[in-house]
């Protein structure tokens, strides 16, 4: 079988993608049970927060993840498979597949440690002290 890779952007042009890598299990509600498709899971940012020293900060609910950009060994190519053109037998078209490139992965964004939770303590009531009555009249 021969599979087809086509990169139409070039080289230096693919859009740059990142593979974001968290410890643990993502568990979405249970009204959201097979469809995580477009799920909105946290906010990440690239500006470290005054909080951590990381470059990246992923926000999930009221707990954030300190993360840093760490490059891959090997690149790894994002593909789209591409309908074969019908120019041949039935066969031939089915034995044929064409992938095209839409992104380079060349970095990821690991987030090895655990959540830090963002839910502040609550206020604690400060008992008043009465002070005593001072001399009211001399």
């Amino acid at each position: 079988m021969q599979i087809r890779v086509r990169c139409g952007c070039g080289e230096a042009s693919c859009p740059e993608w990142a593979v974001v890598e968290l410890q643990g299990v993502v568990q979405p509600q249970a009204s959201f049970a097979g469809t995580t498709r477009g799920l909105h899971i946290g906010r990440l940012c690239s500006a470290p927060s005054p909080s951590s020293k990381a470059g990246f900060t992923f926000t999930v609910g009221y707990h954030e993840l300190a993360g840093t950009k760490v490059a891959l060994k090997k690149p790894l190519l994002v593909l789209r498979k591409k309908k074969p053109e019908q120019s041949g037998g039935e066969k031939e078209r089915a034995a044929e597949v064409e992938l095209e490139v839409i992104g380079v992965i060349r970095h990821k964004i690991l987030f090895k440690d655990r959540p830090k939770a963002l839910i502040s303590k609550p206020a604690t009531k400060e008992k008043k002290t009465l002070q005593p009555a001072a001399a009211s009249a001399t």
